[in-house]
């Protein structure tokens, strides 16, 4: 079926009015109001200066507001997808003009009725036939979810009348609408009605119209760049906070909710990566090995959301999440013992240096599928290890984004069948590997550092390290005197040539040579950065490089062979699952320390 869109240029009056066949509407998954008062006084004083200059009563300029995306919903509601901001502050703004304009002492003249009878209709339903306003019945309706200011806008609206000392953005922009409103008209009374008829008449909107939820929300995602953007995440709050019949139930969702957004931020992780997590686990569940995978939000609302209903989705949530606080934060998880071990640190750490994040979706499926295992800490090193060598060197010699794609959908659908799963990449030829670990596309070097450097020592690597050059980048032609500095050039970006090095040093370092460096690597506390002191005595030279190369490359080739090896001989032990009682007693002793 086509997209279809509709784009209608109206001014404020005319568009409020369609509210009254087909009411506003900002849904659940919006953000609360938010506009602060610099851009109230902002949009005020915008069109004062505007209907006082080039518009007016008398002339005919036109001020545009920008656009509103809306798309209208099963209940015949514009649901407002992006504007929600701009439309309810018009709303304000048209209610604390009316409500001036009811209680002045010329409330009774032609004028003031005028625009009093305009503003009606334009924020209320109107009886068609009397004319008579039904001040309950408003055209503008917030659904925010857990936001007490949806009742307080209502009342504002219905009342005209806000609390002078709260601190919610309804009420102090309102009452700041009417002090901007009293200041003007103190100073200016005879341009009050060229502004009024300013906002009613020459502000011009750009309602965008779409046909569907997901058309509204892509032309805002093309539309927006103000800052943050409405996420899936946020339309899948509110369709689990909707699903929710008590009060009780709602609360406590949004309790968990804003327990785990924020635990998410202080992860360097955001709920809407944890649904894409997520949903490759469910697909490996279902046995989907689509390379074709659909968005989230497409994935999560397909078959009446029945997924996100599911009792334990946040349960999986937060399990999804303490495996990103332990690889992006090093946070220690209570419940868990794997996460002191400092092999599978190693190996996670390794991975993110993996050039893309197709290793994350078998790790998080490995993770979910069998963290209740016995042997899981055992099996969960041996697996990640495999993981490593399998990716690495098909990227060495393959070095493009989907080439492992195919494989890693297989992979995740064996790894639900079982904590020790079948690999079955496709075969690729290892016999060149080693010539390519010493010249390496530079997107892997730094996961190739991290597998030379952990070989060395326990500790993992400073949180801030740089890839340094042992023989700097701008290198002086004197230093090789009968050389090419095409050769040169090319032994500078061998892998021979560069170490981890914290960045505090190597700045002190910079670009030095060899023998001026070497105060600085005795500094450090990456093992194979310090040896290089008491390895090499003389200046850095390109025997140097080629040597440490083959050492790097024999080092590696002789891990990916040795991982592959425990891999194959490893036999998971067939143990049947643990009865919930069991596995309420592995919890506990977990907890205490004692396995």
């Amino acid at each position: 079926m086509a997209t279809t869109i509709s784009v209608n240029k109206q001014n404020v009056q005319d568009l409020l009015k369609t509210g009254r066949t087909k009411p506003f509407v900002i849904p659940e998954y919006q953000r609360p109001y938010a506009w602060t008062d610099e851009q109230i006084e902002t949009l005020f004083e915008d069109i004062w200066e505007f209907a006082t200059t080039i518009g007016g009563l008398k002339r005919n300029g036109s001020y545009f507001l920008g656009s509103i995306v809306s798309f209208e919903n099963e209940q015949g509601e514009q649901e407002i997808i992006d504007g929600q901001q701009r439309i309810t502050s018009l709303f304000l703004l048209l209610r604390a003009i009316y409500t001036k304009l009811v209680q002045g002492d010329d409330s009774n003249t032609e004028a003031a009725q005028n625009f009093i009878k305009q503003i009606e209709p334009a924020i209320w339903r109107t009886d068609n036939l009397t004319g008579k306003v039904d001040f309950s019945d408003i055209l503008l309706t917030s659904k925010v979810v857990d936001n007490d200011g949806n009742m307080i806008l209502r009342e504002i609206l219905r009342t005209g009348i806000a609390e002078v000392k709260a601190d919610d953005n309804y009420s102090k922009n309102y009452l700041l609408f009417q002090k901007l409103y009293d200041n003007h008209c103190a100073e200016s009374p005879l341009q009050i009605y060229d502004f009024i008829y300013a906002i009613l008449n020459q502000a011009i909107l750009l309602p965008i119209g779409a046909d569907s939820q997901d058309t509204a929300l892509t032309i805002f995602s093309t539309l927006n760049n103000r800052g943050l953007q409405l996420t899936d995440a946020d339309i899948f709050k509110a369709k689990i906070y909707n699903h929710f019949k008590e009060k009780d139930e709602k609360d406590d969702f949004i309790a968990k909710w804003k327990r785990l957004e924020r635990e998410a931020t202080e992860a360097n992780e955001s709920i809407q990566r944890l649904f894409y997590y997520y949903m490759f686990y469910l697909r490996a569940c279902d046995g989907n090995i689509d390379s074709t995978v659909q968005g989230v939000r497409k994935y999560f609302l397909a078959g009446k959301a029945e997924r996100l209903y599911e009792e334990t989705l946040m349960e999986r949530l937060n399990k999804i999440l303490n495996l990103w606080k332990v690889i992006n934060t090093n946070h220690d998880i209570p419940e868990e013992v794997w996460d002191n071990n400092v092999e599978i640190r190693k190996a996670l750490d390794t991975l993110v240096s993996y050039p893309n994040e197709f290793w994350k979706y078998p790790v998080i499926t490995y993770y979910l599928s069998h963290w209740e295992d016995p042997n899981f800490e055992n099996e969960f090193l041996l697996f990640l290890n495999k993981l490593i060598g399998e990716l690495l060197s098909r990227f060495i010699l393959y070095p493009t984004i989907n080439f492992v794609k195919g494989d890693i959908l297989k992979l995740n659908v064996e790894i639900i069948k079982d904590s020790h799963p079948k690999f079955a990449f496709r075969p690729i030829d290892t016999s060149v590997i080693g010539e390519r670990i010493k010249s390496p596309h530079r997107n892997i070097v730094r996961m190739l550092l991290k597998i030379f450097a952990y070989n060395h020592q326990q500790e993992l690597l400073p949180p801030e390290w740089q890839i340094e050059h042992i023989l700097p980048r701008k290198w002086q032609s004197s230093f090789f005197p009968g050389i090419e500095d095409s050769l040169v050039n090319d032994m500078v970006e061998h892998i021979g040539n560069k170490t981890p090095f914290e960045k505090v040093l190597n700045i002190v370092a910079s670009n030095g040579y060899f023998a001026k460096k070497q105060a600085e690597y005795k500094k450090s506390s990456v093992e194979v950065t310090r040896v290089l002191v008491t390895s090499i005595s003389d200046d850095w030279t390109i025997g140097n490089i080629q040597h440490r190369d083959g050492v790097i490359s024999e080092e590696i080739i002789s891990l990916l062979s040795e991982w592959n090896d425990n891999y194959s001989k490893s036999v998971t032990m067939s143990t049947p699952m643990p009865t919930p009682e069991e596995q309420e007693m592995i919890r506990k002793l977990k907890e205490k320390g004692l396995i």
